[in-house]
């Protein structure tokens, strides 16, 4: 049976959020591109171990985090950059701009569920230009779909923003890290099969072969 992954009394690396055993800071590489990257969580999601919303902050040089609560939500000032045009990244959104200069741009990630994601963008809807991609195939984020389910993580979004804006070495590095992220949680979890299989057609493989044997090495019962 898989275990919890969200209990308190889990002892976690506070860098990757990950328990000791699995920890996956020997893999961290830093991503930076010139597109300012904000991501407004929600409380709720905040606290979870695999918020990817999270993970974007820890790894993309530059980005800033700003946690939502539906009672005293940010504030304009405090979030959007008026050196830069805002983009909110949202499935309704319109199509992305052609031509548009990523230096120039800053993009708000909205992370949490659904419903989650649609108190804030009531708040923070008509800050910005809102942004769709035109996102195909199945998603990764094999932490709370079922593989195959066509539904995308927020970091997932972000590297396929990276990849229509041309930043193609910044959605590769990105693309790393969220693998690593997920592999790593299906095996906190105790689901080695699942692991096994998403491992299968993972660029983990052939990016990160030592440190996949070293999280492989087993250790001695204590």
């Amino acid at each position: 049976m898989a275990r919890s992954v969200v209990l308190e009394t889990t002892p976690r690396c506070e860098k990757c959020r990950c328990p000791p055993r699995w920890c996956i800071c020997a893999g961290f590489q830093p991503v930076t591109s010139p597109l300012q990257v904000d991501v407004l969580i929600h409380k709720r999601e905040y606290w979870r171990p695999t918020s990817t919303g999270r993970l974007i902050n820890r790894v993309v040089a530059g980005s800033r985090g700003h946690l939502f609560w539906q009672e005293k939500p940010p504030t304009r000032e405090t979030v959007v950059r008026p050196d830069r045009e805002l983009w909110i990244l949202h499935p309704r959104g319109e199509a992305l701009p052609a031509g548009a200069d990523p230096a120039a741009v800053q993009v708000l990630l909205l992370d949490g569920s659904w419903s989650e994601a649609g108190s804030m963008l009531e708040v923070v809807g008509q800050w910005g230009r809102r942004v769709c991609l035109p996102m195909t195939g199945p998603g990764r984020y094999w932490l709370r779909n079922a593989p195959g389910a066509g539904k995308y993580a927020t970091v997932e979004a972000l590297f396929g923003l990276f990849a229509a804006l041309g930043l193609a070495d910044a959605e590769a590095k990105l693309r790393l890290q969220f693998e690593l992220h997920v592999y790593a949680g299906l095996r906190t979890r105790g689901a080695k099969a699942l692991a096994d299989e998403f491992l299968a057609t993972s660029p983990l493989r052939a990016a990160m072969p030592e440190l996949l044997a070293k999280l492989g090495e087993r250790r001695p019962q204590r």
